[in-house]
């Protein structure tokens, strides 16, 4: 029977989009990325026979693209994408592991590159994922010499766009001075409660300078969880 003349939900792909990759089987997976049969062979007969060819799933991630072609239904292209699958896997686990956020130093020592030696104020925004690990560090504003702004939507939008569960921001003082401004504790007190309203860690805010870095503390006097 042909993939596509299953009922939708034993489907493999419509059954990944709906449970995730791991309530698949092996041949269920290799399915997804043949695409397609060939000649009355379902894509997942042909993921069974291109498994057995290369005699288990580890040897099929170590099989090189002419190894798969001796199969006969799998042609240059669907060789080609499961070769790159696995390289893809394995440049992925040879990749030093994430920076993680574990406490407010290491929010600072992050942020930092991005703020000291300028003469203008900058917001540095750093979001992290459930674990802490760092997904993306980026500069969201640059003002003038004493000011800079605080969107507090756009801060959001950005740690959701880029699948974060926590965020922190930190900017810079171009005098020295590590006192926070009124302005400061505010805008923390915003962004604590519109973290809490989309269901995001706020890890904290900070003040840094070129020699040194201060938390700021929200409104009612409160300070972030280390």
């Amino acid at each position: 029977m042909r993939v596509k003349d299953l009922p939708r939900r034993e489907r493999p792909r419509e059954r990944l989009m709906e449970n995730g990759a791991g309530a698949l089987a092996d041949r269920e997976l290799l399915a997804v990325l043949l695409g397609s049969g060939f000649r009355g062979t379902s894509a997942m007969d042909l993921a069974a026979r291109v498994i057995a060819h290369c005699g288990d799933l580890d040897g099929l991630a170590r099989s090189e693209p002419h190894r798969l072609l001796a199969v006969p239904g799998v042609g240059p292209a669907k060789a080609a994408r499961v070769a790159a699958a696995f390289h893809l896997v394995r440049r992925a686990d040879a990749e030093p592991e994430r920076v993680r956020i574990t406490g407010t130093s290491d929010l600072a020592a992050v942020a930092a590159p991005l703020l000291r030696g300028h003469a203008y104020e900058r917001l540095v925004l750093v979001v992290c994922d459930g674990r802490g690990a760092v997904l993306r560090r980026t500069v969201m504003t640059e003002g003038g010499t004493d000011h800079t702004m605080v969107p507090v939507r756009e801060i959001v939008t950005a740690v959701l766009t880029a699948g974060g569960a926590a965020f922190g921001i930190a900017h810079n003082h171009p005098s020295g001075c590590l006192d926070p401004s009124d302005d400061d504790m505010l805008a923390t007190g915003r962004l604590m409660d519109a973290a809490e309203t989309v269901g995001l860690r706020f890890l904290d805010h900070l003040v840094i300078t070129d020699t040194a870095w201060r938390r700021i503390a929200s409104p009612d006097g409160g300070r972030m969880a280390a």
